[in-house]
């Protein structure tokens, strides 16, 4: 092992030492050491040597074990320096000092310190381990959740680029039969449209002005082939709410307004509204047309649930039911991405 990763443990296990669960217990087992020092023989230099002892104790005794227990003659060596260490502050240095013995110290007493040195030692010592490989392991957990959560979003945006192109490409052949010219200026409105959709899918986030401006060109695509009836109004605080949130969000749930109102021959502008609530964004889309339960087998809207529990954590609400004539569907959002696709 080398100096520098030994080093590296013994300052790690100083401060796991430090941390109140070990280091009150530490301090009060250190209490009635020199108390008892103390009742015994008056003697400030012996508390003096006692607090040594204690301090070689924590110092030496745990981390020594942490280093050592993985070598083949560990054990050997970690009661070699044990022993050096009760040796050295329990004979040599009273004998220095000029002192009979401590009370702690004594002579008779000081193979029962040993034991309590190096037991003490490989208790606290990997209890540390414990305590350091039960954190690199929650760690890891959280990253790889972090990871998986991510794996489960891309999987989302692979799932719903196709789902919007096939939509708005069967349209496009449909309008192929009827009227090329407006077949082909929809197709250089959906390149466009593919261009921004790109962009979104390098990011984790983008601006919340940025998806309206995809739901906008969504809308003029359809614009192409009848104006009166495909038509939004925008009613968008101003300025835009200062938000991000996950590229292509919002466009199934326009797409779902245009399928279920216009497309289906309800009459009416679809409606969006978008305010700035306490820490949120409030957006409110209504279409023509009574809201009559999920279409069997729709897998738009079921992806947007499925992103805003894996980007809000719990934090999004989303509803979609009838109201008056038509439908309405509202989302609210906090400001920013709270899971793997926050900025």
């Amino acid at each position: 092992m080398s100096r520098v990763h030994g080093a590296a443990i013994a300052a790690s296990t100083v401060r796991a030492l430090a941390r109140p669960r070990r280091a009150i217990p530490l301090g009060l087992v250190l209490v009635a050491m020199l108390s008892a020092e103390w009742l015994a023989t008056h003697s400030p230099v012996s508390l003096l040597v006692d607090a040594l002892v204690f301090t070689a104790f924590c110092a030496i005794a745990p981390a020594s074990w942490r280093v050592l227990h993985g070598h083949r003659a560990g054990v050997v060596l970690y009661v070699a320096v044990g022993a050096a260490a009760v040796g050295v502050l329990g004979v040599a240095l009273p004998a220095a000092l000029g002192l009979p013995g401590t009370y702690v110290l004594d002579g008779s007493a000081l193979g029962v310190v040993l034991a309590l040195f190096l037991v003490g030692g490989w208790g606290l010592g990997r209890d540390v381990d414990l305590e350091e490989g039960f954190v690199a392991e929650r760690d890891r957990a959280e990253r790889l959740a972090v990871e998986a959560e991510r794996a489960q979003i891309m999987a989302l945006r692979a799932q719903l680029d196709p789902h919007f192109l096939f939509n708005t490409l069967n349209a496009i052949a449909e309008w192929c039969r009827d009227d090329p010219a407006v077949a082909e200026a929809a197709t250089l409105k959906l390149a466009a449209m593919l261009r921004a959709v790109l962009e979104g899918i390098r990011a984790p986030t983008w601006p919340l002005a940025a998806e309206l401006t995809l739901l906008r060109q969504l809308f003029e695509l359809h614009e192409i082939r009848d104006r009166e009836r495909y038509r939004l109004v925008a009613d968008v605080a101003e300025p835009i709410p200062d938000a991000h949130v996950p590229p292509m969000l919002l466009l199934p749930l326009a797409e779902n307004a245009i399928t279920h109102g216009p497309a289906a021959g309800h009459t009416g502008p679809i409606v969006l509204a978008v305010r700035a609530g306490e820490g949120t964004v409030e957006l409110a889309l209504r279409n023509p047309g009574a809201f009559t339960g999920r279409r069997e087998g729709g897998e738009g809207i079921a992806i947007v649930e499925r992103r805003l529990a894996l980007a809000y954590r719990g934090h999004a609400r989303l509803s979609i039911r009838a109201a008056e004539d038509g439908t309405l569907t509202e989302l609210s959002i906090p400001l920013r991405p709270l899971g793997p696709e926050a900025p």
